[in-house]
């Protein structure tokens, strides 16, 4: 009767750890193990975003400075990332910025997460129950699989073996030439230190260089649009060619025209080229008083020379006669042309007196006053 009460005390057992774990069974690695780190009094659960965890499993240890602290409760995927639920201790402190990398304990396979704070940024606050250490401050270390495989690469298709090749043919080539490689040193030396001089040029020109695209950069819609121009301005150059052609054609034929004809006038124009040396000469003998007439264009109608005789002060009284008569219009303008004396006529059969405006028979004024026919003999 013993061995069925042992039995089904087993078996009793083992569906409470099955209703216990429910649908989070994932073989006996997923229960929590005894003596583990993280389950003391004041311990509480922080996340970390990792990139790859490779072979961490649950159970798996958690270190600071190669102390145990903590144990890996949980690692589920968020996208393309793991998030790895970890439990420390009560007296583990961290700041909240700490890094969570994947560190392998030994060369066998065992793996770890390792929490340490930040080395290229001032600590900030603490780690506390909830904390997440984000996938910026995540990381993997190199397991020894790919620490292996990079060594192998290198050794075996990294060219390791060409280098006695390389310093033979380096040898050979530098043999007996040990002047030259020394002045080209040298050379190499003066070359580097005319760039270092014009550093300043250089960064000029860059910063330049930099401006220009800048400016072309701002004209791209302009450029965008040039460039969808000059097709459809290609096109109808294309469609004009025949046009163009004997445009060419035509002007060639114009110049050829227009050689002809210098060659022709040549002496003619020669000629008068001569002759107008001396109209020239006769502006350049007349230079001074030439200039000198021109500044009474300034003071019309009194000579800039005189003009103070004429008035004093910052103004002047000018009394203008305009005589509208025909017969000084006649005398003024039509003299010598098939119309002089018309005016005076016309004038003389209104009646008027002539050079006397308004006449004193019609006391009228002359440019508005209508014509009569009943006036003159």
């Amino acid at each position: 009767m013993r061995v069925p009460t042992c039995a089904s005390a087993l078996a009793g057992a083992a569906a409470v750890v099955v209703l216990l774990t429910g649908c989070q069974w994932r073989g006996l690695n997923s229960l929590p193990m005894p003596g583990t780190e993280g389950g003391g009094p004041g311990a509480f659960t922080v996340t970390a975003q990792i990139p790859d965890v490779t072979t961490v499993q649950q159970n798996a240890r958690v270190r600071v400075g190669d102390v145990n602290v903590g144990t890996v409760t949980r690692i589920e995927r968020q996208g393309w990332h793991a998030l790895v639920t970890m439990r420390l201790n009560g007296d583990v402190e961290l700041p909240a910025n700490a890094t969570a990398k994947v560190g392998q304990t030994s060369l066998f396979g065992s793996t770890h997460i390792e929490l340490a704070p930040p080395t290229d940024a001032a600590p900030q606050g603490r780690l506390r129950e909830g904390s997440m250490v984000p996938l910026e401050q995540g990381a993997t270390y190199p397991t020894t699989e790919r620490t292996l495989a990079a060594l192998s690469l290198l050794l075996n298709g990294g060219g390791v073996g060409r280098v006695q090749d390389i310093t033979t043919a380096l040898r050979t080539a530098f043999a007996g030439r040990e002047r030259d490689l020394r002045d080209l040193i040298g050379e190499l030396d003066r070359f580097i230190a005319a760039v270092d001089t014009q550093t300043d040029d250089i960064i000029a020109a860059t910063e330049s260089l930099d401006n220009l695209v800048s400016q072309v950069a701002e004209q791209r819609p302009v450029l965008d649009r040039a460039l969808q121009t000059v097709p459809d301005a290609l096109a109808v150059l294309r469609d004009r060619r025949e046009t163009l052609a004997e445009a060419l054609v035509r002007f060639g034929e114009f110049s050829s025209l227009t050689a002809d004809t210098v060659e022709h006038s040549k002496e003619s124009l020669a000629t008068e080229l001569r002759n107008l040396v001396a109209v020239l000469k006769s502006l350049a003998d007349a230079g001074p008083a030439l200039t000198r007439s021109l500044s009474l264009l300034a003071t019309f109608p009194w000579p800039k020379e005189t003009v103070e005789n004429w008035f004093r002060g910052d103004y002047a009284n000018l009394t203008w006669i305009i005589d509208l008569t025909l017969s000084r219009i006649d005398t003024s303008f039509f003299t010598g042309t098939r119309w002089e004396g018309d005016l005076t006529e016309l004038e003389l059969q209104w009646g008027r007196t002539i050079g006397q405006t308004p006449s004193p028979y019609t006391a009228t004024n002359p440019l508005v006053a209508p014509y009569r026919f009943d006036q003159g003999p």
